[in-house]
């Protein structure tokens, strides 16, 4: 175990990659460090101490993963490198060979990385991994402030899925949170922070409940209860979990936000039992109805996989067409990517790259269309604006409720502040509205 007196005064850099659920993760880590004595290096200067939290979503992850990795080690030669998360727990042997790297620790052993910084003395003799998939058994608490004004609360790890093309399950183990009771807590914590804004993290978050006897339902709320919070926001549900129940609480809430993020991957229903998804789109077309039904100006994300082994072209064109009538405002878009112990593997039917990439382009600018349509329907409209800090001192960002990007003109600073913004035409990029503040 390091000795704290080893850290103190030592200077940290931290890279993630991926998902919302791993920077939660590294904010955690940074203030485990922090409460050590480590400080956060500044731009330019050498750090003692090199912490890359991976992503392996797909193998372009993998790549950027380890290109990562030879960056920071470039720039800091003399540091303690850790490597963490997905990519280090399925390919640990594959890591610990990268030039540079010290240690390589599992999904199980991160939340300890003070147990293995040593001396920070660098290995000569390759680099220590610690990742086996049976110890992932317990859940570590993360809620973490973002780069923004908004926090990241993970209540849940892990999944029980098992989606033909997907290794999450390997790389973070079966599916487990926290209790109601510790979330609700960790809510209030960031309401006396001044924290206004919290989104709800995890790898299956409508599974919530499975190792403590509770529900999802029951989590929102009681988190809606919290005083201080004035927004939530569900990251990502799957659409079979997502209950009614769920909705109509949304739709009446005091503090969750009309915004919805689920997951289809594919329109098809044929494509959808290859990936052994556990619901049809007759379901997810469904829980659209009743949202738009509940909470017409509703966002609602949606993602979206193209290329995936066994979608013919008859099954794209399928899934194209079932998309385009959903009234939905945003797809993310992904394309299949093979995974080493995968059951995908195992579908015979491959689509080439180049056809991956020209259906992505397709889905993409579908969805471009979508929420530029979405976007052009509240023009005109007064809302509550959660304003963040920008790089400009006279314009400054942020959401509505209903999460449109909205850019203001404004002399001194509103971060963190809600404010009454008359949304105007796009601005240029087309990526955000104009707004007043009134």
């Amino acid at each position: 175990m390091t000795d704290h007196q080893l850290l103190a005064g030592k200077k940290a850099v931290y890279y993630t990659l991926g998902c919302k659920l791993n920077f939660s993760e590294t904010s955690t880590i940074s203030q485990l460090l922090c409460d050590a004595g480590v400080t956060t290096v500044a731009e330019g200067d050498e750090a003692d101490i090199c912490v890359v939290n991976t992503c392996s979503v797909t193998e372009v992850a993998d790549r950027k993963c380890r290109q990562i990795i030879h960056r920071l080690v470039k720039e800091h030669p003399k540091a303690f490198v850790v490597v963490m998360g997905c990519y280090a727990q399925l390919k640990p042997e594959v890591v610990s060979k990268i030039k540079g790297v010290d240690v390589v620790l599992g999904a199980e052993q991160k939340k300890d990385i003070l147990h293995y910084l040593g001396d920070l003395k660098k290995t000569t003799h390759g680099a220590h991994f610690t990742s086996r998939l049976q110890d992932i058994r317990t859940f570590s608490p993360s809620c973490s402030h973002g780069d923004r004004t908004r926090y990241f609360l993970k209540v849940q790890d892990g999944c029980d899925y098992y989606c033909t093309y997907c290794t999450i399950p390997m790389a973070r183990g079966r599916s487990r949170n926290g209790s109601i009771e510790s979330m609700v807590e960790q809510a209030r914590k960031v309401a006396e922070e001044g924290g206004k804004e919290i989104v709800i993290t995890g790898v299956n978050i409508g599974d919530f409940g499975k190792t403590t006897r509770e529900s999802f339902y029951d989590l929102v709320r009681a988190l809606d209860e919290v005083e201080g919070i004035e927004r939530y926001r569900i990251s990502s549900i799957e659409p079979n979990l997502l209950t009614d129940d769920i909705i109509k609480f949304v739709a009446n809430s005091k503090r969750f936000m009309p915004h919805f993020h689920i997951p289809l991957q594919s329109g098809s229903d044929v494509v959808l039992r290859l990936m052994k998804r556990r619901y049809n789109r007759d379901l997810f077309a469904h829980k659209v109805e009743v949202i738009k039904e509940l909470i017409p100006h509703c966002f609602i994300g949606v993602d979206v996989m193209v290329g995936n082994r066994g979608e013919t072209p008859e099954y794209f064109e399928d899934a194209y067409h079932f998309i385009e009538g959903l009234d939905v405002t945003k797809l993310h878009v992904f394309s299949y990517s093979e995974r080493p112990g995968t059951m995908a593997l195992k579908i015979p039917y491959v689509v080439s790259p180049d056809v991956k990439h020209e259906r992505s382009e397709r889905m993409i600018r579908l969805s471009d269309e979508k929420t530029h349509d979405f976007y052009q329907k509240h023009i005109g409209k007064v809302l509550p604006v959660l304003l963040e800090h920008s790089k400009s001192d006279h314009v400054m960002h942020g959401f509505t409720p209903n999460y449109i990007k909205v850019e203001v003109a404004c002399n001194g600073s509103f971060d963190n502040v809600v404010v009454p913004v008359l949304l105007g035409d796009f601005t240029e990029d087309g990526t955000a509205l104009k707004g007043t503040m009134l």
